[in-house]
């Protein structure tokens, strides 16, 4: 019998004075898991920017997965978040683990300035709403390493593997994070994991996304 089709799923290590990142842990959680029929092959990133592109090129090759999806933590929103643009740039607030912080300057250069998420960023939307997990379609990655690979990753499908799909979720703080940030919204961590399953299944089995508003006035 042959092997079941890859799912390439990533996170992150933890970064900006962090011990934990929810992306991390939400990757090991589904490591080796089932969904749909595709075996899950998880992959931690390191929070830097030299090192993330190259790293993602050899995991796309080893895996040769049919879809990938990369989660970043976003502290600050409460809600798992579709993204649906990555932008060709880089404008780090903050250095990266090794100290850089470059500013202005592309992701890939010569490249298109943005790519869409190949995934059904509304259908995904929908099914989690329907389980009752805070979800939000998004249309700012930020400019730091998780829109650096985001960027990377939609251009690499686009004309490397075009037989993929791809694109990126921001997470929540942990609510042991939020607790260090006064007020700030959190999710728990099981309450991700069933999201981004979700998430998944719902991009193998979806072709074509909704036809529904998911638009903003700002």
């Amino acid at each position: 019998m042959s092997a079941l089709p890859t799912i390439l799923l990533t996170g992150f290590e933890p970064f900006g004075g962090e011990r934990i990142n929810p992306s991390q842990e939400i990757v090991r959680a589904l490591e080796g898991a089932t969904i749909a029929q595709h075996r899950v092959a998880g992959a931690i990133l390191p929070v830097v920017f030299a090192a993330t592109l190259p790293l993602l090129e050899d995991l796309i090759a080893a895996h040769r997965p049919v879809l990938v999806l990369a989660l970043g933590q976003a502290g600050g929103r409460s809600a798992l978040s579709i993204e649906r643009v990555a932008v060709n740039l880089v404008d780090a607030r903050i250095a990266d683990n090794d100290g850089a912080q470059p500013i202005d300057v592309p992701v890939v250069a010569g490249a298109p300035n943005a790519y869409f998420s190949t995934l059904p960023v509304k259908a995904i939307t929908a099914r989690l709403r329907t389980l009752g997990i805070p979800v939000a379609p998004s249309l700012s990655a930020g400019t730091f390493v998780c829109n650096q690979v985001f960027y990377a990753l939609a251009h690499l499908l686009a004309t490397r593997h075009p037989h993929a799909r791809g694109g990126f979720v921001h997470v929540p703080w942990l609510p042991e994070q939020a607790a260090h940030h006064p007020e700030a919204p959190s999710m728990a961590l099981d309450t991700m994991i069933a999201g981004v399953r979700a998430a998944i299944e719902c991009a193998l089995t979806t072709q074509d996304d909704l036809r529904v508003s998911g638009g903003a006035t700002h």
